[in-house]
């Protein structure tokens, strides 16, 4: 897979690309992740890319012009039949799990910052193929957004994590969350492990992690149980 990112901060990706698991699906090839400055698109002599909004209000909008040729070219470059542009934006969709494994099977994304007030409405209505939000909360732009949606979709890809029934187990799979986990000591200052996790039985014990998972999201998260 590869994704390709635009923003006006690239030095904010360092430190989340160059650790962990996303560090070793990069360097296993797995995955190619190249971020992109907006201003290096720029045509203005100072590499601005915004300006006042049409209209009158508060702050900037971010111009057409810079993410356009941005787009064009990183699809030139990737040589890849398609690429989904996705936009952070809080009009998004809210991330869910299934919407993560969905995108990690793409060949190429192409994520879109955005900052300021927003982005020139053409961006959104001709080069935009999905916008996506994180959470119903206001962030200072997109950057935490993209590198949260990098995140849950890069440890999906097959061969990234170490384990393949990983993914499979986790919360909101089959729209439960996780059944609890316990390891060494089994007697931890009287704190004891369920007996059946020690039994060996794993059919007893596959059956009684599906009815935790269903009881702790009964309980924390019963809106995931509504038909």
């Amino acid at each position: 897979m590869r994704i390709d990112v635009l923003t006006i901060f690239p030095k904010m990706f360092a430190p989340i690309l160059s650790e962990s698991i996303i560090k070793r699906a990069q360097n296993k090839g797995l995955l190619k992740i190249y971020v992109h400055n907006l201003r290096d698109f720029s045509k203005d002599k100072h590499r601005k890319v915004d300006d006042r909004p049409f209209g009158g209000g508060p702050g900037m909008v971010f111009c057409p012009q810079p993410i356009f040729d941005a787009v064009k070219f990183i699809r030139l470059k990737a040589r890849l039949k398609e690429s989904l542009v996705i936009l952070l934006s809080p009009q998004g969709r809210t991330l869910k799990q299934h919407i993560a494994q969905r995108l990690s099977r793409r060949k190429h994304i192409i994520m879109i910052c955005g900052h300021y007030e927003g982005i020139d409405e053409r961006v959104r209505k001709y080069l935009v193929d999905e916008e996506i939000s994180i959470g119903d909360y206001i962030l200072t732009g997109g950057e935490l957004p993209a590198m949260v949606l990098i995140d849950s979709i890069c440890r999906l890809i097959p061969g990234v994590l170490g384990h393949r029934e990983s993914p499979a187990n986790e919360s909101f799979c089959n729209d439960l969350l996780e059944y609890p986990q316990y390891t060494r000591p089994a007697d931890f200052r009287g704190m004891k492990v369920p007996k059946i996790l020690l039994s060996g039985n794993h059919q007893k014990i596959a059956e009684w992690r599906l009815a935790a998972s269903k009881r702790i999201t009964q309980k924390k998260r019963p809106d995931l149980l509504r038909p």
